[in-house]
């Protein structure tokens, strides 16, 4: 019986070996690195590298006290307002007559008033606004910043990591916020990611100190108001409005920059520099910041305004590997393995120059070919250029790049 059996799998083997499927070959595979057991997975891995000592990494606390209740009663209170609410039954006949009507600014003002400062900080620490200006050094703003940019019939409100083109912010906003008549303010416009020579240093923007109460326009001027001016191949900047409580009157005097040539070196600023220095004198209470990105009218900025030619990043990606090069390469496209050794730059130009040996500066471009492929091309043409010639007709490939 067993032999019978051996003999029918024997058979249904060599069926499936001559079938579709191939032959059964079972392969061998090798581990390569520590078993899964053992080694570390990816979350590890980052966790180890961005490891920071607590005894010497620990986040303090440089803002006002807060002044809302305790969580419980918040909690309390609400409970006690939905209730209400859902007891009152005009409430619900507007509701259902879609004639309810709720007011915004009381919502926000709700919100502020309760869970809207550790949002906030919560935000500012996502887009590393206090890493990046005051080290270790958190806040949660007590004192809500209302910021808004009117250029014409427009409003562009700052709220927290908004966009905002530097066309929209070329004069400087309104800035309005809740506080005393006895009470002195400073505001500060910063930009932490737009310092040309020194990733650790900022750009002041627009500052003003001694502000009475909450009327900018009486505080005292120490940097007078600046555009975005994000330069070109750099992505998005952080522009952030800091509102500082004043304990006195201060001196800034040192701080004052004067329209004059050196603009941008005379604006440079270091926000936790400055901090530490006045911290026996100021407060941190309020923070708003948007994003900007460049625009086409910087051009113009930086020429009229700051006398500078516009700077234009690009990012420098690590270079592929590539093998070097065989003097017998098999198997391996002509064009294409040549390609690979030439300077890039160099490949650019020359489809440039093919595309500008078609280009008249009086006479409109030449009609599209709806039928690029009815011209035929020599036999005596190599087969690569035959398929070069192809691929330039059909806009296919590296073409795009100047086309």
């Amino acid at each position: 019986m067993s032999t019978c059996l051996l003999n029918v799998f024997k058979l249904t083997l060599n069926e499936c070996s001559g079938s579709n499927f191939g032959p059964l070959v079972r392969h061998g595979h090798h581990l390569r690195g520590k078993p899964p057991g053992i080694a570390k997975s990816l979350k590890e891995k980052l966790s180890a590298a961005n490891y920071k000592n607590p005894s010497i990494h620990y986040e303090v606390d440089i803002g006002l006290p807060p002044t809302r209740s305790s969580n419980k009663t918040l909690l309390q209170e609400r409970i006690t307002h939905v209730k209400a609410q859902r007891a009152n039954p005009e409430l619900e006949k507007l509701s259902r007559e879609r004639k309810l009507l709720i007011d915004l600014d009381k919502s926000q003002q709700d919100w502020f008033a309760t869970i809207g400062p550790k949002q906030i900080r919560q935000i500012a620490k996502h887009y590393g606004v206090f890493e990046h200006l005051f080290g270790d050094a958190y806040f949660e703003p007590q004192v809500p910043l209302r910021i808004s940019y009117i250029s014409g019939n427009l409003v562009h409100p700052v709220y927290f990591g908004n966009f905002l083109r530097p066309d929209d912010a070329q004069t400087k906003p309104q800035v309005t916020f809740d506080s005393d008549k006895d009470s002195l303010w400073s505001l500060v416009l910063t930009n932490p990611d737009g310092h040309f020579t020194d990733n650790e240093k900022e750009y002041v923007h627009w500052f003003v100190a001694n502000i009475p109460g909450n009327t900018v326009a009486n505080g005292e001027t120490i940097v007078e108001y600046l555009q975005p001016f994000p330069p070109k191949g750099t992505g998005y900047h952080r522009f952030v409005f800091i509102l500082y409580k004043q304990e006195k009157k201060l001196d800034l005097s040192k701080y004052c920059v004067n329209n004059s040539k050196q603009l941008l070196e005379a604006r440079t600023f270091k926000t936790y520099d400055f901090y530490r220095e006045m911290q026996d004198s100021i407060t941190p209470a309020g923070l708003a910041f948007f994003q900007s990105d460049w625009s086409p009218s910087l051009k113009a900025f930086y020429h009229n305004v700051l006398e500078m030619k516009e700077p234009i990043y690009e990012y420098d990606f690590p270079p592929a590997y590539i093998r070097p090069q065989e003097w017998f390469p098999k198997k391996k496209p002509f064009n294409l393995y040549m390609d690979k050794y030439r300077d890039p730059k160099e490949i650019n130009k020359e489809f440039l120059l093919r595309k500008l040996k078609n280009v008249h500066p009086f006479k409109a471009p030449p009609p599209v070919d709806p039928y690029p492929h009815v011209h035929k091309i020599d036999k005596s043409v190599p087969s690569w250029l035959q398929l070069e010639i192809q691929k330039s007709r059909l806009k296919w490939g590296r073409i795009n790049d100047i086309e």
